[in-house]
């Protein structure tokens, strides 16, 4: 790894990061990266004790992890630009919440998902969600775009959920087909983003929450339930 891919990690990593990638986006189209080749993927791993007890919905601490894991992601955005920019490379950091979003497929334009595809850092689930082989789909994401030449990783572009459909089966919204994502495979092919905003308002509302809020497709991912057993965190199933 280049001394300043390594450095970037390293860095990130002590700040709160949990996984880092690199990630080549040259092949999407140039307005959607805004001209640059590259990229930053950030991961954050949500706490395994409060993921544990979102299993048949979500929970006032569900909403205050994420909003505590959103706001340590736009630090370590703005941190990672401002090496970049240190080093006379480009740099743009992304936004949370996205402003970018298209209300007729209620769809970004780079999601920051498919940047950790590009990076490695994981696959997307049968529920739309990256899904990490360290974390499950309990991340949240973001990233930075750059010119700068970093050490990339090897994209991920096939599903690793196989025959599973832990996710399928609990959603509330029945919006997900099943089908399994691969690179070539358009979102609205195999999840239904329509139905899971109607649910996850629903679910929010709840709770006294003005806004959307789920969490049962990560809870239930056999993936974060691996995460979970490993941080001795017991997933609360009996209501």
């Amino acid at each position: 790894m280049d001394d300043l891919s390594a450095r970037l990690k390293e860095s990130l990593l002590g700040r709160g990061a949990s996984l880092v990638g690199f990630a080549d986006i040259s092949a999407l189209p140039p307005d959607l990266r805004h001209s640059l080749r590259y990229a930053v993927s950030i991961a954050v791993a949500l706490d395994a004790s409060i993921i544990a007890g979102i299993p048949h919905g979500p929970t006032p601490q569900y909403y205050a992890e994420t909003t505590r894991v959103n706001s340590l992601l736009v630090d370590l955005g703005g941190y990672t630009a401002g090496v970049l920019r240190g080093n006379g490379f480009g740099a743009i950091s992304l936004e949370i919440p996205r402003k970018d979003i298209d209300w007729e497929t209620l769809a970004v334009s780079l999601p920051f998902k498919t940047v950790a595809t590009r990076a490695g850092l994981g696959w997307i689930g049968k529920c739309a969600t990256l899904v990490t082989r360290e974390y499950g789909n309990a991340v949240r994401l973001f990233a930075v775009l750059t010119d700068a030449r970093l050490d990339v990783g090897t994209p991920v572009d096939v599903s690793h959920c196989g025959d599973c459909v832990a996710c399928v089966k609990t959603c509330p919204a029945h919006a997900l087909s099943g089908k399994s994502w691969d690179v070539n495979i358009k979102r609205a092919d195999f999840y239904d983003a329509f139905a899971c905003r109607r649910t996850t308002i629903e679910s929010a509302a709840r709770i006294g929450i003005d806004g959307h809020l789920c969490g049962i497709c990560i809870a239930v991912c056999p993936w974060t339930q691996h995460y979970l057993k490993k941080s001795k965190a017991t997933p609360h199933f009996s209501r």
